[in-house]
């Protein structure tokens, strides 16, 4: 991995005081490099551009921006997808804050996020939980475009995976294009799936949505330790869920 800090600091030092002075200014440069979360001469670009250094949830906020800006407008379902991934984090109102900007912050498009992804490759777990986030936005707008795959494919390989890995990973979320208004009655049984009637309050049915939704997130379902066939499972469920919202809406006008 590459330290800037610490070559710099390491090269200052002996110009100044040859072997000892080198050492001394690497072990200065390392600490100014873990203090500032220096891991690429990009990153020291932004720095003295007065960008600040991204955190892991706001990377992955950052990415989710990006995604969503990526065919030229965000829309709604994108807005809601990045808060149901605010909600399945569990973050502080601090946190949201934090995540909302570096969302916006996204969109733009001009952060040089491979240095970060890369750092991210030692911790696998964590990568994949970007890359599936990844996937949920792009088909949260109910299609996934070339430009879409592409990036999420690009940051996939960043991360260390192949390009059929980060694809069999959309496979749990890809969208079914069966939705729910095509099926003899659809809106009894979006009701139904959940767990409302057509006289709930929409505050109440929106309330509904989000317990569920937390409850059968496949993210969550994987952290306990389920076996794949529970996280498809979940996935179905979680899919079902937002067609059911998303009829119930529509019907009903909610905003």
């Amino acid at each position: 991995m590459l330290w800037p800090g610490t070559l710099i600091g390491a090269g200052a030092g002996f110009a100044i005081a040859s072997i000892p002075g080198a050492m001394l200014g690497a072990l200065l440069g390392q600490a100014l490099d873990r203090h500032l979360q220096l891991h690429s001469w990009a990153q020291v670009r932004e720095r003295l551009g007065g960008r600040s250094a991204l955190r892991n949830d706001e990377l992955l906020f950052v990415l989710l921006g990006r995604l969503a800006k990526s065919n030229g407008q965000v829309v709604d379902g994108h807005i809601q997808q990045a808060r149901q991934e605010m909600r399945s984090l569990d973050m502080t109102e601090s946190a949201r804050r934090r995540a909302i900007t570096a969302f916006n912050r996204g969109k733009s498009g001009s952060d040089r996020v491979r240095s970060y992804l890369r750092v991210l490759k030692a911790q696998p777990h964590a990568a994949e939980g970007v890359l599936r986030a990844c996937w949920r936005m792009v088909w949260a707008d109910g299609k996934a475009s070339m430009a879409e795959r592409e990036l999420i494919e690009l940051w996939g390989k960043w991360l260390g995976w192949t390009p059929q890995q980060v694809r069999a990973l959309a496979a749990d979320y890809t969208q079914e294009r069966k939705p729910l208004a095509n099926r003899s009655g659809a809106y009894q049984e979006a009701l139904r799936i959940l767990g409302v009637t057509a006289t709930t309050d929409p505050t109440a049915i929106k309330r509904a949505y989000r317990r569920l939704l937390s409850r059968h997130h496949p993210d969550k379902i994987a952290g306990s330790g389920a076996d794949p066939t529970q996280v498809r499972e979940a996935t179905e469920r979680t899919r079902e869920l937002h067609n059911a919202y998303a009829l119930i809406r529509e019907r009903q006008d909610l905003r």
